[in-house]
């Protein structure tokens, strides 16, 4: 199983505190799980550092490689993709997340409500 962590999710796997709902801490333990970390989530956590809106590490990119995670490039497919979802969620960032779960068949990690409505395989 492809576990794709959002962006809330990563930061909270990284630190080790695991915000995580207990289904979901224990789904992210179990062997032969593969971490997927999108660089979606990279790109949303750089934007959101460099404006002084979140308090993250500058080496996310090693430390997830170095918890054994799959980092997910964004390709044209997963950009396209994004276009034909209903407009349940708004946020772009998620919304690019949501499309790539589809297309890489992850189930996503995540306490957001909306994404369920998008029929992508919700943990938390």
């Amino acid at each position: 199983m492809r576990l794709l962590l959002d962006t809330h999710a990563l930061l909270a796997f990284l630190s080790g505190d695991y915000e995580f709902s207990p289904a979901a801490q224990a789904a992210t333990e179990r062997p032969g799980v593969n971490i997927v970390v999108s660089a979606v989530s990279v790109w949303e956590i750089a934007i959101k550092r460099s404006i002084g809106k979140l308090d993250a590490p500058e080496d996310l990119i090693e430390r997830a490689e170095g918890a054994g995670a799959e980092l997910l490039s964004i390709t044209a497919r997963h950009a396209h993709a994004t276009g034909a979802l209903p407009y349940h969620h708004r946020d772009p960032f998620d919304r690019l997340l949501i499309a790539q779960a589809q297309l890489e068949g992850c189930a996503i990690v995540t306490g957001n409500r909306a994404f369920p409505a998008y029929g992508v395989t919700v943990v938390w």
